[in-house]
């Protein structure tokens, strides 16, 4: 209400002017007086305009210009709307910040696309996955680069829930890649890309698997129903032929048990938690080793041993037993009758080693890297005669990754074999 007075004052005080010099000079003066007194009032409003307009431009709260009550009030609002939208753009840049981060810490490969396929944002793990640059490949249209055929046809493809799984070969790994295109606002398009490679990998892992186990059983279980059958139809006239048969079946049911005993165990490894520590006493489990690799080999070989009898470790006992007694074992099975083989263990290097070296036939540089794979044999007609189930090895890497430990083969063929273990020092028992 005090505005609307200042005001009406404002304009009382020409107006009161105008008609004394009406009265006094007559209606022509008082007029002109009045148009005046305005014009005054107009141009000085003006002037208030172009000072309000060069502070617009550069405001600052602290140096307000000096001017009428009524444009002191409109400064201050407007500073209060300022702070207010200053306030509203720092809120959304934080807000704007937070989302990028969120968005760059994904898993997944995000690719921003506009109407026009190009570019305007990516995170961290497209920038992996596609070997992308923000800063230079801003702009660019995605099919510049990614040129796989499958991959443009996937991009004109009207199917906004397809997905198309890609092979990337430029980023210095066999990678696989799920893309799916998810299109949001104005004609614009969110590209998302998942890591897929372990995913299949285990798929070829799982089909091999069933492939291998298949094989593995099918040989014994085909014994078994052979001889069945045989005995069926003639239950008794051949009793070598029965003796025989028996011992085949039987022989045959004891690799089958192997077999599932050794599935469980690498079950067991790989679902079970990491193993609760104890002093295990190298020398004493070494020795019974021993004497059951001579049990196995019935005094065909030379099996020297030497163990350090105060170097004891932290560990499993049961699955190191294993190990080991699968490395030994391994060594008696592939070495010749009369072969010599060589068991340590001692300090290397201030680090606890296991070592076995037979006099074997050895195996050739092309199959080392892949002993540790389940079912992976050498000589498979080799491996069937000294009954092993293809486990082994892999039951071992299971076992010195639990315990943080290092495989080393070494082996020319026809030169023999040496497995190493190599413990980390800090498993070494006070």
């Amino acid at each position: 209400m005090r505005h609307w007075i200042n005001a009406l004052l404002t304009l009382y005080f020409p107006v009161l002017i105008a008609g004394f010099f009406t009265l006094i000079w007559g209606e022509r003066v008082g007029l002109l007086t009045l148009c005046v007194w305005l014009f005054i009032l107009l141009w000085s409003e003006r002037q208030k305009l172009s000072v309000f307009d060069n502070w617009l431009n550069s405001p600052s709260r602290g140096a307000l210009p000096t001017l009428s009550p009524g444009w002191e009030r409109v400064f201050k609002s407007f500073i209060k709307i300022q702070k207010h939208q200053r306030l509203s753009e720092s809120e959304l840049n934080r807000a704007l910040d937070r989302f990028e981060q969120a968005a760059r810490a994904l898993p997944d490969a995000v690719i921003l696309l506009n109407n026009s396929r190009q570019i305007e944002w990516c995170n961290t793990k497209a920038e992996e996955y596609f070997q992308l640059t923000l800063n230079r490949d801003q702009g660019v249209q995605i099919d510049y680069l990614l040129r796989q055929p499958s991959f443009r046809a996937f991009m004109r493809s009207p199917d906004a829930e397809a997905s198309l799984n890609l092979r990337l070969p430029r980023t210095g790994v066999d990678r696989l890649v799920s893309i799916q295109i998810i299109p949001f606002g104005d004609a614009q398009a969110l590209l998302l890309a998942r890591d897929i490679t372990e995913r299949e990998q285990l798929e070829v892992t799982r089909r091999d698997f069933v492939a291998n186990i298949s094989h593995e059983l099918r040989t014994p279980l085909t014994v078994i129903q052979g001889f069945l059958e045989t005995f069926e139809d003639n239950p008794a006239d051949n009793p070598e032929l029965l003796s025989r048969g028996v011992k085949l079946m039987s022989d045959q049911s004891h690799r089958m048990n192997r077999l599932i005993t050794d599935l469980l165990a690498l079950s067991r490894l790989e679902t079970s938690d990491s193993p609760e520590k104890e002093v295990v006493n190298m020398s004493s489990l070494i020795k019974n080793i021993s004497e059951e690799a001579r049990a196995l080999s019935a005094n065909k070989h030379d099996i020297d041993v030497q163990a350090s009898s105060d170097l004891n470790i932290l560990g499993s006992e049961e699955e190191i037993r294993s190990a080991l007694s699968n490395l030994v074992s391994n060594a008696v099975r592939y070495s010749p009758d009369g072969g010599k083989i060589s068991i340590r263990w001692s300090l290397t290097d201030n680090e606890p080693v296991f070592s076995c070296l037979d006099q074997g036939v050895g195996i050739a540089p092309e199959h080392l890297s892949r002993l540790t794979e389940r079912f992976y044999r050498v000589d498979k007609s080799r491996s069937q005669e000294t009954g092993g189930t293809g486990l082994g090895l892999a039951i071992v890497k299971h076992v010195l990754n639990r315990h943080n430990a290092q495989l080393e083969i070494t082996s020319e063929p026809n030169n023999g074999s040496q497995f190493s273990v190599q413990f980390p020092r800090d498993t070494i028992a006070p």
